[in-house]
């Protein structure tokens, strides 16, 4: 088995020119539309963990070798072994985002933090490579 490591950092252009225009776009609801501070202030509030991660800077990723799969995501981490793993199952929701989840011979489901992951598509062959099932489930509610 080929070891793979993807790993991600928050503080990067795209996250900063998104901050950017969402507070571009609530200052032009002050000055345009006279829009009330308060109300402002309340739809900024939804930015504040994206600003914590910008100044914290904290890492996310996953690493497959041969031995287990490990992720972490700012100060949380976790590893399962790959023996103990009988298959990856991806969910489509009804946003079209993709939830990745490890399914053990157990029957317990343990899914894998999205900000952890590459796109699904990049990750999907290199499971399969790793000779392991990956089943699709499109647009599911649980």
């Amino acid at each position: 088995m080929t070891d793979f490591t993807f790993a991600r950092q928050n503080r990067n252009t795209r996250t900063l020119v998104i901050l950017a225009a969402v507070y571009s776009g609530l200052m032009a609801l002050v000055v345009l539309f006279d829009a009330a501070w308060w109300i402002v202030w309340l739809l900024a509030l939804g930015t504040l963990p994206a600003v914590w991660d910008v100044i914290q800077n904290t890492r996310a990723g996953v690493q497959i070798d041969a031995a287990a799969i490990r992720w972490f995501t700012g100060k949380r981490q976790a590893e399962v072994l790959l023996q103990d793993i009988d298959f990856f199952r991806f969910d489509t929701r009804w946003d079209l985002s993709v939830r990745v989840s490890i399914v053990l011979h157990s029957g317990k489901r343990i899914r894998l933090p999205d900000e952890s992951l590459p796109p699904h598509r990049d990750l999907e062959p290199v499971l399969t490579q790793a000779g392991f099932r990956v089943e699709r489930h499109h647009f599911t509610i649980f």
